[in-house]
């Protein structure tokens, strides 16, 4: 006979976004850029332990199809039940060209110049001032919505194996932040992050963001890397 936590736990509707593992932070495009680094595939097999060891199962598994993504859930100790192009990030490296070609603006060598340049970044494709791109702020806005609410309306467990963009967009929904607020949450997005909602009474809610507990270990601090 089911116990009554377990029929409650068989309604619950719960999503667990994770980013990918560090990905090749040195890469030029988009294509070279889209594969784990080895420091990233320890990330995500030291999340899949995490997660092993607390409450593994889920009723879905979903990846977009960028191979940083694939490569994450394998890592992790996951199969995929399904990919969804929907789940895949921003084209960071376009919008930079952009950036740099319509307004002069150039991406930054340092990694302390990038917390000014993302967001300069941001609120211009999100004003449609970022002319050409692959794909407008808004209709990456509806597809990550679109998608996080048919998840919502599921019940069980989902784990989303994602990116920091995408994240930052659900953030923006799910707490109705403003541009500049959403980019400086994606800014602090860890590699190999989890992020927890709920759909309780017709909404959804946060339960935790940016959560590292494979990683808080003394001797695993080298291993919480952003890009």
């Amino acid at each position: 006979m089911r116990s009554r936590f377990d029929l409650a736990r068989t309604r619950m509707t719960e999503i667990i976004l994770v980013r990918h593992g560090q990905a090749n932070s040195n890469a030029t495009d988009e294509a070279d850029y889209d594969r784990l680094s080895d420091l990233g595939r320890r990330q995500a097999g030291w999340l899949g332990e995490w997660l092993a060891s607390t409450d593994p199962h889920f009723d879905r598994i979903v990846t977009g199809t960028l191979t940083r993504q694939r490569q994450t859930a394998t890592a992790m100790g996951y199969t995929a039940t399904g990919e969804d192009a929907r789940l895949n990030e921003l084209t960071y490296f376009d919008l930079a060209h952009a950036m740099e070609a319509q307004h002069g603006v150039k991406a930054p060598e340092a990694a302390h110049e990038f917390a000014r340049y993302l967001p300069d970044v941001i609120g211009r494709w999100s004003e449609d001032k970022l002319i050409g791109v692959p794909e407008t702020f808004g209709s990456f806005n509806t597809r990550i919505i679109t998608l996080i609410d048919e998840i919502a309306a599921q019940h069980g467990r989902s784990l989303l194996v994602t990116s920091g963009g995408v994240i930052g967009m659900v953030m923006r929904h799910v707490l109705g932040l403003d541009t500049d607020s959403m980019t400086r949450m994606m800014l602090r997005t860890h590699n190999s992050s989890v992020h927890r909602l709920r759909h309780i009474h017709g909404q959804l809610v946060l339960d935790s963001f940016n959560a590292t507990p494979h990683l808080d270990a003394a001797d695993r601090a080298h291993a919480r890397t952003f890009i």
